[in-house]
């Protein structure tokens, strides 16, 4: 069965799966949606055997139809290989009550790799296959993670170049090093002086700038976006929710057709998207527990019906969830709007230009499969020190933020079905974070003596992604505010 795209603000006209990877975002601003979810149909208990490399053909063959099976193999080959420091791939770990999904083993140390290892491949095979000429431009806004990850997926791949922007002053400084110090001859790294949302915003207007599109087209260069609004990055993100169940069968903690629970930290909504997408397949998910940080406008919309961006931006210890704007959420709008792409626009318009919109009665009761809460500075702090104390098990902020709201829906529900969390980041990435939470001799240290401190606590060894970046020399020092954003790209390609 052939699976089509189309836009979540369009007039119904579809496209293929290789043609909506390529554009990343529809010409009318709008985001691609598959026109009818396909069925998984592999019986769990075959599930259970496979490796994660043949759970990714069985899970992205049904969305990506018009790539063949040889492509798609390759794809997932090349992805999916000793970038990872694990066979597995995704580990599960079982820890104070849950099983936490280990999505943080490649080359980037975050779950951004578990996409991001395979866009690229993903991408040039559809460039092939539409006679794509032009060298696609990889424009990207970063809160931390996508741009390290996308950096290293793209870096040095034939036909592309990639430019990735970054608030200069809203990452963690191992997320900055990894960013700025990296290698390929095509790569671009750019802080700016706003934060993610400025960042994200200037992006999306790039993508819709008519004239700035026909400069690049002159010069050889077509846009192509690596964020989570690209369907590339949201179809692989599906895999792990069910390799994650058909391991749970594998281990025995479930029978096949048993129920789980899934808890997401979630800044842009892709990740906890992809486990919705996973549950519309007919994986058994129960309740989808989508976690959020301070910048709590997720949680606040569950639960009043209202998305409402115009509040302070806050800086957390968790800043890859520090986004005031999730833009996948407007995939979820689109279907609780019966897939009417009108309201869906009239929704996204009110957001852009008011700054929030309300859903009805009826699409909120749409919502049923979800659970939304947040977890403040101090109980994110407590739940790494907590997981830590009880379990002998570090995990990072981001993690911490859902394993702190997971708590929560225990309390409210009584609900104790096995449960999966979305580790989302190595604690390695925030040494300075998980030290504060777990003993006092961070004080006064670098960011690198910290991680040298966390693996005596913990004797968890040091991913090779630090260590690489202890000594790297910084490549990229580029510095904008977010109008002069255009102009930096049109120098980096060498348009004037």
């Amino acid at each position: 069965m052939q699976v089509l795209y189309k836009s979540t603000r369009g007039k119904g006209e579809t496209v293929t799966a290789s043609m909506a990877i390529l554009k990343g975002l529809s010409e009318d601003g709008g985001l691609f949606v598959p026109t009818s979810i396909p069925k998984l149909d592999v019986p769990v208990e075959k599930l259970a055997q496979m490796t994660y490399q043949e759970t990714a053909y069985e899970v992205m063959s049904r969305f990506l139809t018009d790539f063949t099976e040889e492509e798609l193999k390759n794809c997932i080959a090349n992805a999916y290989d000793e970038k990872f420091d694990t066979t597995e791939i995704a580990p599960l770990h079982e820890a104070d009550g849950a099983y936490y999904l280990e999505l943080f083993h490649g080359s980037t140390i975050a779950f951004k790799d578990m996409a991001l290892s395979i866009l690229p491949h993903l991408m040039t095979t559809a460039a092939r296959k539409n006679q794509v000429k032009n060298d696609i431009v990889i424009l990207t806004a970063t809160s931390g993670d996508t741009g390290k990850a996308a950096l290293a997926g793209f870096a040095d791949v034939p036909g592309t170049r990639i430019i990735v922007f970054y608030p200069k002053h809203g990452v963690s400084p191992i997320q900055e090093k990894q960013m700025v110090t990296q290698k390929g001859a095509n790569t671009a790294v750019v802080g700016i002086t706003g934060n993610f949302d400025d960042a994200q915003t200037a992006v999306k207007k790039m993508f819709n700038d008519k004239e700035l599109a026909a400069e690049l087209n002159e010069a050889g260069f077509q846009f192509s976006s690596a964020n989570s609004i690209n369907i590339g990055r949201l179809v692989p993100q599906i895999v792990y929710y069910v390799y994650a169940y058909a391991k749970l069968v594998k281990k025995g903690a479930i029978k096949a057709g048993d129920e789980i629970n899934v808890v997401v930290p979630t800044g842009n909504f892709g990740n906890i998207l992809a486990a919705f997408y996973a549950k519309q397949m007919g994986l058994p998910i129960h309740k989808l527990i989508c976690a959020s940080n301070e910048n709590k406008v997720l949680f606040d919309f569950f639960r009043t019906g209202t998305y409402d961006r115009k509040r302070d931006f806050i800086l957390t210890t968790s800043p890859s969830m520090d986004i005031l704007i999730s833009s996948n959420l407007e995939r979820l709008i689109y279907r609780l709007t019966g897939e009417n792409a009108e309201k869906c626009a009239e929704l996204m318009q009110a957001l852009s230009q008011g700054g929030e919109y309300t859903i009805t009665d009826e699409m909120k009761a749409g919502l049923a499969d979800f659970y939304g809460n947040y977890c403040s500075e101090a109980e994110t702090k407590e739940a790494i020190h907590e997981t830590f104390e009880k379990a002998d098990y570090v995990i990072d902020p981001h993690t911490a933020v859902a394993a702190g709201v997971y708590k929560k829906y225990v309390k409210d529900t009584d609900d104790t079905l096995p449960t999966v969390i979305a580790s989302t980041a190595s604690p390695y990435k925030f040494t300075r974070s998980v030290m504060a939470a777990i003993s006092n001799k961070g004080e006064g240290l670098d960011d690198f003596t910290l991680a040298d401190e966390l693996t005596k606590i913990s004797g968890v060894k040091i991913p090779r992604a630090v260590e690489e970046i202890r000594t790297a020399p910084v490549l990229h020092d580029r510095v904008v505010d977010a109008p002069d954003m255009p102009a930096a790209v049109k120098d980096i390609l060498g348009i004037h």
